[in-house]
């Protein structure tokens, strides 16, 4: 829990330093006490008031407090936080800290620090993966740090790429890792499907769905930063998967996802059916393109295998299921029946209906219901807050 924990901030210069408002924001919000550094270049994208007054604290930037000649002690600082997160880390702070030049009070804190230390890369994507960057990145993460990965999107460039400064919410995430509040999930092998499966009709087409995988992969995350082992089976999507903790099996069709999720399924503790896999594929594909030939075309659909109903046959008592319910009608009703069906522990429910939820969106609505009986309701929230209330969920599951 972050409760009462004392967390240091440190902003560098960059167009993300608006995440570290939000960031600072939930810290409070979670009862942390916060403590905010930052650079004179931050002071071009934020203010140092927004900061002040989200965390309830004066934010230091200098060493010089006043011109009496007060200073703010950056030893007692890098002592007094349980945790220092560097939200947005540039790429000139990176290398500041790797090589251990202290010319402000940011870089002399983080030097003075006992606690552990996250980095937040946020810069174009040349220079994310530019060679002294990655080197930097390296001797931070041997000294001990860690660094959160940056994602992939739109820059602030215009370019789109790996470079993103990572969500306030993976921040909280990986800081509430740090204090292990699921200890229970470290050493756990968690297997996860996320995605959409692609059913060929010949070389150049084939039958899918709207899935982005954002779900799949945001609980794959927050499973990795609780210490669990994690294979995610994934199909085709369009978001980079930096996580270190997460092995990485891609597939295309349903019978493909189908062999890849048998082959690790016994060794799992916890299997999460969060793909969207295709409930039917063509009786047969062609080896050459269709041609347009007929004004009306008739295709030929056969049921794929059913991935999570085959697999609950052969579940054992140790194992834990998790599975989804994506409806536009009669939802709680459906859901409870697949529940069943398929020897689920627990049923992720979400509705079409509901504003903001489902396919392609950044945020879901959700219903958790147990095997027990037990529902849960939960308000719209991003889908990285959605992954955390599934995962306590399933972390309350394990005796």
């Amino acid at each position: 829990m972050l409760k009462h924990k004392k967390i240091l901030v440190g902003v560098s210069g960059s167009i993300a330093a608006y995440k570290s408002a939000i960031l600072v924001r939930l810290l409070v919000k979670a009862g942390a006490k916060v403590k905010v550094v930052m650079t004179e270049a931050a002071k071009d994208f934020i203010t140092p008031l927004t900061l002040s007054t989200l965390s309830k604290n004066p934010v230091y930037s200098s060493f010089i407090k006043n011109e009496s000649g007060e200073w703010n002690n950056h030893v007692e600082l890098g002592l007094w936080a349980d945790a220092m997160v560097i939200a947005p880390a540039t790429a000139h702070t990176l290398a500041k800290c790797a090589n251990g030049i202290c010319d402000d009070l940011l870089t002399a804190v983080y030097l003075s620090a006992k606690c552990p230390v996250l980095f937040t890369p946020a810069m174009d994507l040349d220079m994310y993966v530019h060679g002294s960057t990655v080197s930097n990145i390296e001797k931070l993460v041997s000294y001990g740090n860690k660094v959160i990965n940056a994602g992939y999107g739109e820059l602030a460039s215009g370019l789109i790429g790996v470079g993103r400064m990572a969500e306030p919410e993976q921040i909280i995430d990986n800081l509430e890792s740090v204090f292990g509040q699921i200890s229970n999930l470290k050493g756990k092998k968690v297997l996860i499907t996320a995605g959409p499966t692609q059913e060929p009709l010949d070389p150049v087409r084939f039958i899918s769905n709207h899935s982005s995988g954002k779900m799949g992969l945001a609980i794959a995350e927050r499973f990795a930063n609780a210490g669990a082992e994690v294979i995610l089976v994934h199909g085709k999507i369009n978001i980079s998967i930096e996580n270190n903790g997460i092995k990485k099996v891609p597939v295309v069709s349903a019978n493909d996802m189908y062999l890849a999720v048998n082959e690790y399924f016994e060794a799992a503790d916890i299997i999460v059916f969060a793909a969207a896999v295709a409930d039917y594929t063509p009786a047969t594909v062609s080896d050459k393109k269709i041609k347009k030939k007929e004004s009306n075309f008739n295709l030929e659909l056969v049921k794929t295998i059913d991935l999570a109903a085959t697999l609950g046959k052969k579940k054992q008592p140790n194992q834990i299921f998790v599975g989804f319910a994506l409806e536009t009608d009669n939802e709680l009703e459906n859901a409870k029946g697949k529940l069943e069906r398929k020897n689920f522990d627990l049923i992720v429910l979400n509705s079409l209906k509901d504003k903001g939820a489902g396919f392609g969106h950044d945020t879901n609505q959700i219903t958790i219901i147990d095997k027990s009986g037990e529902v849960l309701k939960f308000p719209l929230k991003t889908k990285l807050e959605v992954a955390n209330d599934i995962v306590e969920a399933v972390s309350k599951k394990i005796k």
